[in-house]
C-alpha cells in the first residue's frame, strides 16, 4: 500500500510539472487551488479554484489538482481546526461543531455566523498556503524545466 501512495503521489507531482503552461501559470493555479482547498467549502472547491484559475489566468488542471490538498483522509481535522481558529478570530459566539456534517449546506444551516467563523478560520490558513505553493511549485516547475532541457542538451551533443 505504501509503495501505491507513493507512485500515486509522484504520478501527480509529475502531471503538475508537465503541463503545458508558463510556470507563472502552473504555480498560480495551484495556489488557487491549494487555497480554494483550504476554505471549508465543501462541495464546490474545484469549481471556486477553477474559476478563478481562469478569471486570473492561472492553469485550470494546476487549480483543480490544487484543491486537493484537502481530501477525504483529513477533512474532519482540517475542519476542526477551521472552526478553532475560526472561533478565536470571531467577534461573536458560534455554535459548536459537529465533525460527522461537513456539507456546506449544514453550516449554512447552523447560521450566519458558524459559516463566517468558519470562513475566517479558512482564510487565515488559506491565504499563507496559497502564497507558499506558489513559490514552491513555481520554483520546482522552473527547476524540472532546466534539467529537462539540459538532458535533452547532452543528448543531442555529438560524442
Amino acid at each position: 500500500m505504501r509503495e501505491g501512495l507513493k507512485r500515486s503521489v509522484r504520478y501527480w507531482y509529475l502531471r503538475l510539472l508537465r503541463i503545458q503552461a508558463t510556470p507563472h501559470e502552473v504555480a498560480l493555479g495551484m495556489a488557487l487551488g491549494v487555497f480554494a482547498g483550504l476554505l471549508p467549502i465543501l462541495p464546490f472547491q474545484i469549481v471556486v479554484a477553477v474559476t478563478l484559475a481562469f478569471i486570473v489566468g492561472g492553469s485550470k488542471i494546476a487549480a483543480a489538482l490544487g484543491t486537493w490538498i484537502t481530501n477525504p483522509f483529513n477533512w474532519v481535522p482540517f475542519y476542526m481546526l477551521c472552526y478553532y481558529i475560526g472561533k478565536t478570530v470571531a467577534p461573536f459566539d458560534i455554535p459548536s461543531f459537529d465533525p460527522t456534517r461537513l456539507e456546506m449546506a449544514h453550516m449554512l444551516e447552523l447560521g450566519w455566523k458558524f459559516f463566517a467563523a468558519m470562513l475566517a478560520g479558512g482564510l487565515v490558513i488559506a491565504v499563507p498556503g496559497m502564497i507558499i505553493t506558489y513559490f514552491a511549485t513555481y520554483k520546482a516547475v522552473t527547476l524540472y524545466r532546466q534539467r529537462k532541457a539540459e538532458r535533452a542538451a547532452r543528448a543531442e551533443r555529438p560524442k
